[in-house]
């Protein structure tokens, strides 16, 4: 039995278009994910603002709790969780130059308007965490904005929100470019000195997802190592990445099979989930796979992670002192190798 708990986004199952090129499958209607998440055997839901309250805009601040709560009560049906709520901030025309970041007035208030809203619904979802995905927070002109103003405004942002809400948690998914393509928050090492800026530090914390780490050309595992160290990795999203290119959200372990079981192993060593946090599946339909499949991605990511877990258990941390004491690292690394290809 795996000793985590783990999430899904709707979004994870989609129709498939892309910058290049339209849909290729069908939307599925949104209680149908829900019931077949559930089936494959995940605990709890990840929603954008928009996706518990779809034509956000469209509605009254007491509107929008009246419809968070029929999606609640979809939650309940099925025995299922909110892990967090988060504000959309890359697809409205407010926020085309940004959201809290924007130069201007108009639409930094509207990206508030926002997350607030997103406050409102984690309440009614009964749930205390917003994520943060600064999508749009940067520049793509480099004149174009003070790097020293955008932080200000980011920490601002924050502070409203925790004032907003005495019990709510801040989770920065940090992000080193694109859409934009130089983000105010890229790192983990961004979110601890934002977080340490903010008037409550201990209510704001990180969200590592595994390919944004290697945009930046780091590795998962010790981001997530950083910030655990920090006391301020609140979430994961695990997946994987082919190089330093677009944002894949490639199925987890299938490119760097090495790099998802160390994430899983320090997940593991720190404790993560004994403060009740999920591990999260990002991960993203293949464009070619046809409607039929369009879960298969999610069963395995789960049966990856659950199969690193495995190896994990089993790893030989005696072996591994011993070979420290002797300095024999290739001895070590082979072991690994060994044990991830079923030869221990």
């Amino acid at each position: 039995m795996s000793r985590f708990k783990y999430s899904v986004g709707p979004w994870n199952v989609h129709e498939g278009a892309d910058a290049y090129g339209p849909a290729t499958r069908e939307t599925i209607p949104f209680e149908e994910k829900i019931k077949k998440f559930k089936e494959i055997g995940f605990d709890a839901i990840q929603f954008h603002d928009d996706d518990a309250v779809p034509n956000i805009n469209n509605y009254t601040e007491e509107e929008i709790k009246v419809e968070a709560k029929k999606v609640k009560d979809l939650l309940d049906k099925y025995d299922l969780k909110a892990e967090f709520v988060a504000p959309r901030l890359w697809f409205d025309p407010h926020t085309t130059d940004g959201g809290f970041c924007s130069n201007s007035a108009e639409d930094r208030e509207y990206a508030m308007w926002r997350a607030y809203r997103s406050i409102d619904i984690a309440n009614v979802l009964g749930c205390d965490k917003i994520v943060l995905w600064l999508a749009r927070e940067g520049t793509l002109c480099y004149e174009s904005k003070s790097p020293v103003e955008a932080t200000n405004r980011l920490i601002d942002a924050i502070n409203k929100m925790l004032d907003y809400d005495k019990n709510v948690k801040i989770l920065i998914e940090t992000k080193p470019n694109e859409p934009i393509d130089r983000s105010v928050c890229p790192t983990m090492g961004h979110c601890m000195a934002i977080s340490a800026a903010t008037k409550d530090p201990s209510r704001v914390g990180g969200l590592l997802e595994s390919a944004h780490a290697m945009l930046a050309g780091l590795d998962p595992a010790s981001e997530i190592g950083f910030a655990s160290a920090m006391g301020k990795l609140w979430g994961v999203h695990l997946n994987d990445q082919n190089g330093i290119k677009y944002d894949q959200d490639k199925s987890f372990g299938v490119e760097n099979l090495r790099a998802a079981f160390n994430q899983i192993k320090v997940l593991m060593e720190t404790g993560f989930g004994k403060n009740g946090e999920y591990i999260g599946l990002d991960v993203k339909v293949m464009r070619t796979q046809k409607q039929e499949g369009s879960y298969q991605h999610l069963e395995n990511s789960l049966k990856i992670a659950k199969a690193l877990e495995a190896k994990a258990e089993k790893f030989d941390y005696d072996f591994q002192a011993k070979c420290v004491a002797e300095r024999d690292y290739e001895k070590l690394e082979m072991y690994v190798m060994e044990l991830l290809m079923g030869l221990k």
